[in-house]
């Protein structure tokens, strides 16, 4: 096996592990163990557990990010737009379970702070921007924009992170059923919106 190849099949290893057992529960033991070889080849490619970490993290971010980036590159009508978003999301997670197992059990979606945080506020701010043209020409104050697209990504991400493990309905239904709650809740926005009850 070449350097690359036992590296590749160390990263294999560690992320399923991590899927598995989170970070506190791996060991470069088990690494190890599971991939056939002695600990200080571990340590020889990536330093410790820390270091193959750190990969696994930034190469699943770089993933995902890039197929959602992507999603939302071409114009398009934004129904269009949040179509391809809640997809590829769906898609990553139906493709690469451990890869979005690893990341939540990092940076919950709930969480301010992390790694996944970070992302989903990458992704938010491309929302924004579309959804700030939008506010824009429909009369909307665009400045509300960025609480909207904070909304609707953590909506698909939370929803992402509740099929996990559930698996139904199919994708193709929770992806259009994302986009109908969406869609048509920003279809219907009223400008000014207000509570019903008044509340001290």
């Amino acid at each position: 096996m070449s350097g690359e190849e036992r590296r590749q099949q160390l990263l294999d290893v560690a992320r399923s592990l991590f899927a598995e057992k989170g970070f506190d529960g791996a060991s470069v033991e088990e690494i190890a163990h599971r991939a056939n070889v002695s600990k200080p080849v571990v340590y020889e490619h990536f330093g410790g557990k820390e270091g193959v970490y750190a990969v696994v993290v930034d190469r699943e971010m770089h993933y995902l990010l890039t197929s959602m980036t992507s999603a939302l590159a071409e114009e398009a009508h934004p129904r269009l737009l949040l179509e391809r978003a809640a997809v590829s999301l769906l898609d990553y997670v139906e493709g690469s379970a451990d890869g979005f197992r690893i990341l939540v059990r990092a940076s919950p979606v709930a969480s301010a702070t992390g790694t996944f945080s970070s992302l989903l506020n990458d992704i938010a701010r491309q929302v924004e921007d579309i959804l700030g043209r939008q506010f824009s020409s429909r009369g909307y104050d665009p400045k509300l924009a960025a609480l909207y697209s904070q909304a609707l990504v953590g909506m698909v991400a939370l929803t992402g992170q509740w099929w996990l493990d559930s698996r139904k309905p199919k994708k193709e239904e929770v992806a259009a059923h994302l986009v109908n709650l969406s869609w048509n809740g920003l279809h219907h926005l009223e400008s000014k919106p207000t509570l019903r009850e008044s509340h001290p």
